[in-house]
């Protein structure tokens, strides 16, 4: 999304290649994503200009879910039967929901939330079945933030795209389907985009937390492939500055001699 924002500002000066796990598109999902998803488009138009965030409020709360948390952790019986649940709830998905709740960030002072108009706009994107940006609502406020009275189409203005892009999937990911990611690489084909598409038997979260060599390998191999045109201005830099050392030399020469000749002129006099 921001790489074809910026597409007109020339975003992609400053980038050789990229490498996404794109959730754009999510039609491909469980009934419980789209049970959600009528609910928020419901309650969508009367909650948004009342309710910022999506967040668990108050001191106390927090440290309610902190202590379920540790427990999950210290009863492995209940952090499986926990587990097991959240699998159901997302589709299957393997991950390891559990131990995300037991990252630091996760305390009675401070909590990660989502903003609501965030939620409200995935279920936009999955009612539509199209990678679009948000829709306000009205012709007149689209227009105002796009300039067209629907939402931008973003898939449709993937041959934007100059840059090199690599896409992966999780084979057992429930919450981004690999069918989804396949959409954009499609799309980006038929775009003209040089793309490439790869999965891992990876679940939605280990490709945040599962730093396995496989993966870690792929990124570094796609990276090197960059180091073609690097090399290019490394050889561009080398010459500037042998340039610039060869120039130095020169000066340095000049003084030698100038200081030579002067010596040579003080002894003549001395002598």
């Amino acid at each position: 999304m921001w790489l074809l924002q910026g597409s007109h500002k020339s975003p992609t000066d400053c980038l050789d290649w990229s490498c996404y796990l794109l959730a754009g598109f999510h039609e491909d999902s469980n009934v419980v994503f789209s049970m959600v998803e009528k609910l928020i488009l419901f309650v969508g138009p009367v909650l948004a200009p009342l309710i910022p965030g999506l967040y668990i409020p108050t001191r106390f709360f927090r440290m309610l879910l902190n202590k379920l948390a540790r427990d999950f952790h210290n009863y492995p019986a209940l952090g499986g039967l926990v587990q097991t649940l959240m699998g159901y709830v997302v589709g299957g998905d393997s991950s390891n929901w559990v131990g995300v709740l037991g990252l630091p960030h996760y305390n009675m002072d401070d909590m990660p939330g989502v903003s609501f108009h965030v939620a409200l706009h995935l279920a936009q994107i999955k009612r539509a079945k199209k990678f679009q940006m948000y829709d306000y609502g009205s012709s007149a406020a689209n227009i105002e933030a796009y300039g067209t009275p629907e939402p931008l189409d973003l898939g449709a203005h993937y041959g934007l795209i100059d840059i090199p892009v690599d896409l992966v999937a999780g084979q057992r990911d429930r919450v981004i389907s690999p069918s989804m990611v396949k959409k954009h690489y499609k799309l980006m084909r038929k775009s003209g985009v040089e793309v490439s598409y790869n999965e891992f038997e990876y679940a939605h979260l280990d490709f945040t937390f599962s730093h396995r060599e496989e993966l870690l390998s792929y990124v570094m191999s796609r990276l090197l492939l960059v180091t073609d045109p690097g090399k290019g201005r490394i050889k561009q830099t080398t010459v500037r500055l042998r340039r610039q050392k060869k120039v130095q030399s020169e000066i340095e020469e000049s003084i030698e001699c100038r200081a030579k000749e002067e010596s040579d002129e003080l002894a003549g006099h001395l002598e």
